[in-house]
This record gives C-alpha cells, sequence and structure tokens, in this order.
C-alpha cells in the first residue's frame, strides 16, 4: 500500500496483519481523488477531513498528500490507532492529523464539542456492520461538523446499499470498482442531480 499522488507519492504505508482491516485499495483511492479533484489539482487545497472507521489511515493521509490542511481520524481499534500514527509519523506530518481511538458516534460528538468542522467525510465500516452506514449518517446529521456544501463519501461492497441518505444526508452519486462502491452524500438542501 502506497500513498498514490502528491506531495508524498509512491511513499509506502504500513497496514494491520490480518484480514479484520480492509484498507482500501490504491485504484479506488484514485477514482475517489480523481472525481473530488475533477481536473484541479488544487481543489483540496486547506481542506479538512474526518476519515471514519479510518484503518490505515490510507484516505486521509492521501488527502494531506493532495494538499488538506487537517484530517481527523477515528477508529475503535487500538492497533489501528498506532498504524496511523506510525504513518503519519513516517512522513513527518503527525501534526496534521489528529487520531482518536473511540467509537464513531463518541468520536463525532466530541468533535463537535471541541468545534471541529469539516469539508469532507470519508467512512469505510467493515461491509458485515452495515448498520454502520446509517447509524453514521444519523450521528453526523446531529452535530455541526459538515460545512455548508461538505461532500460525505461511504465505501462499501458493491451489493449493498447505504441507503439514499439519513441525517439530513442524501445520495447523489454512485461508482462502482470491482466489488467496491463509493457513494456520494449532501446535505439535502445542497444534493444535486
Amino acid at each position: 500500500m502506497r500513498v498514490i499522488a502528491g506531495q508524498y507519492r509512491s511513499r509506502p504505508l504500513q497496514s494491520l496483519p490480518g484480514t479484520d482491516t480492509r484498507p482500501t485499495s490504491d485504484r479506488l483511492r484514485e477514482t475517489l481523488f480523481n472525481v473530488l479533484v475533477a481536473g484541479n489539482a488544487e481543489a483540496l487545497r486547506g481542506t479538512r477531513w474526518l476519515d471514519l472507521f479510518a484503518g490505515t489511515g490510507a484516505v486521509g493521509i492521501e488527502a494531506l498528500s493532495r494538499g488538506a490542511a487537517q484530517v481527523y481520524f477515528v477508529d475503535s481499534s487500538r492497533a489501528a490507532a498506532q498504524v496511523i500514527r506510525g504513518n503519519l509519523k513516517s512522513l513527518g506530518i503527525e501534526d496534521d492529523g489528529s487520531v482518536m481511538q473511540d467509537e464513531v458516534r463518541n468520536a463525532l460528538r466530541r468533535l463537535d464539542g471541541e468545534g471541529a468542522r469539516c469539508d469532507f467525510c470519508f467512512l469505510d465500516p467493515p461491509y458485515r456492520q452495515e448498520q454502520a452506514y446509517a447509524a453514521t449518517f444519523d450521528a453526523l446529521g446531529r452535530t455541526r461538523i459538515l460545512e455548508p456544501g461538505a461532500i460525505v463519501i461511504a465505501e462499501h461492497d458493491k451489493r449493498f446499499d447505504p441507503g439514499d441518505g439519513s441525517g439530513g444526508l442524501q445520495r447523489y452519486r454512485t461508482l462502482k470498482q470491482g466489488d467496491a462502491a463509493l457513494s456520494f452524500y449532501r446535505l439535502g438542501d445542497l444534493a444535486i442531480g
């Protein structure tokens, strides 16, 4: 696993042993960021991210490599939090990432209370935890974390539909690649066709 593009392009990232963590593939990460920048390499400069169910932190680190200013990494696993911290340290960007070892709902409440805001939120729960998608959407909807126009991206198994949205979020796009899919959401009044 490696950083795809940006300042840390081709730098290796550590992963967790075993099959409990399924990092977002290089190819799917590349597709995700190509969609988000849409030909404008500066589109992510200065943005703030939430990387929920972060695992290795590969998506948030990719965002930092491409110019994001801050990423909040959240994972309930102690081993995952250690891997994320190690990956940030190996790139010398510990100050740009905040790693929280906690359940997503608790972390969202805490971040909201601290005044954290984000422009992008990526979530990738273990595929077997299908209920985690709606629960996370609802938890996000009960906070003020999402800036106006923020985009929420959910990675999921292509055979599972996380729904058109909840918690005020509405899906506006789905991309399938291999066995995985990405669903893109915005707050209802900002959703686009």
